[in-house]
């Protein structure tokens, strides 16, 4: 038995779902319409660039969570998850998850979108561990900051040994599927890196060290 490793946005989804989190309360009319999707756009761009400051991203990204209540941000997120992730889970993606379990395989979703997001999205997939971004929450409502370390670049890594020790568990013949540069640091750590659609850094970089690509897109 091994453990099976998953990035989330566009690697098993065909979307970043913070993103399109971002898009979908644009439409909603809960954000500022101008500031907010400049911010989203910004933010997306220096994620790709590898030069996103993850802080600067979640004070802008949990502040709508702060500021709506459980109830809202429960019926937005059920419609969020019907109109913007449904049509990006993909198949064959759906079709690997299913490989690694059928072989008894410890499956785990680790991301750098907060878990208010992807926690759903992780249920809807059938894996019941998720390393993802924690937003605090105090008396049963969010705060609008993060609960200890991000889970990305570097920080995935903390979480994943963290995770590890409380688990008993190790990277021993460990597989991890990604679509992004910015998973580098955690790429390097296991004996089955996989280079999914990659970004063109990754895709290099894959290349170069022999590291296996795929494609989850039809």
């Amino acid at each position: 038995m091994s453990l099976a490793i998953f990035d989330l946005d566009n690697t098993l989804l065909s979307t970043d779902s913070d993103h399109a989190w971002g898009e979908f309360l644009l439409e909603q009319g809960a954000v500022d319409p101008v500031a907010y999707r400049e911010a989203n756009d910004q933010h997306m761009a220096a994620y790709e660039a590898g030069t996103l400051d993850i802080l600067a991203y979640l004070a802008i990204a949990l502040k709508p969570l702060a500021e709506n209540s459980p109830e809202q941000l429960a019926a937005w997120h059920q419609q969020f998850m019907a109109s913007k992730i449904e049509p990006h889970i993909l198949p064959r993606g759906e079709e690997l998850v299913a490989r690694h379990r059928s072989r008894g395989d410890t499956l785990l979703i680790i991301t750098a979108t907060n878990r208010f997001i992807t926690g759903p999205i992780a249920e809807r997939l059938g894996i019941d561990d998720l390393i993802a971004v924690e937003p605090e929450v105090v008396d049963g409502r969010y705060t609008g900051r993060v609960k200890g370390t991000p889970s990305f670049q570097e920080g995935k890594v903390q979480r994943l040994e963290e995770w590890l020790a409380d688990k008993e568990l190790t990277l021993d013949d460990a597989w991890f599927y990604s679509d992004s540069h910015n998973d580098l640091p955690l790429l390097e750590k296991v004996d089955h890196p996989v280079a999914v659609d990659p970004d063109p850094t990754l895709r290099e970089v894959a290349e170069a060290r022999g590291w296996r690509i795929i494609s989850l897109r039809d």
